[in-house]
């Protein structure tokens, strides 16, 4: 879109790529959630969170704090001037960083906590699948994380 947008067509254009980023985002949350599943088998994050209402208040709490990270990234970031609609909304550039970023932060992540687990060893990481509320607080946690990595991914110049 050039400068010569109508003022409705710029909005829209920021509703489209709000709306698809936050879709995107709301998808590798998932599939991160599932990740760790399977990484940390030691929590059952899907399974302790519904227990508790408190840890389902943390989780949808995470959640928002993520979305609300994603959508300000997307505000904030860098768009395609002069591009197509489609190209402005969908950057696959863009896209390609998100990806990068979810498994290179998902791995790191999960290798940083793991040393972490190492070496404090009077700290029973694995008591946090004792109480629904610690496993909300956990995933709640991630989902902060996670969404600071995607600001970063779609606030980053390229």
């Amino acid at each position: 879109m050039g400068s010569d947008a109508a003022f409705y067509q710029i909005v829209l254009l920021w509703v489209l790529r709000t709306a698809f980023q936050a879709f995107v985002a709301s998808l590798l949350a998932w599939l991160g959630i599932a990740a760790i599943d399977v990484l940390t088998p030691g929590i059952r994050q899907r399974q302790r969170i519904g227990e508790h209402p408190v840890a389902v208040g943390l989780f949808v709490s995470g959640f928002m704090i993520m979305i609300g990270l994603v959508i300000h990234g997307v505000v904030t970031g860098p768009v395609v001037i002069g591009a197509g609609v489609l190209q402005s909304v969908v950057d696959p550039v863009r896209l390609g960083l998100i990806a990068v970023s979810f498994f290179v932060s998902l791995l790191l992540g999960i290798i940083l906590l793991n040393i972490l687990d190492r070496l404090t060893p009077n700290i029973r990481f694995c008591c946090v699948d004792e109480s629904p509320i610690a496993v909300g607080m956990y995933m709640f946690g991630y989902l902060v994380f996670f969404g600071l990595i995607l600001h970063g991914a779609l606030t980053m110049p390229l």
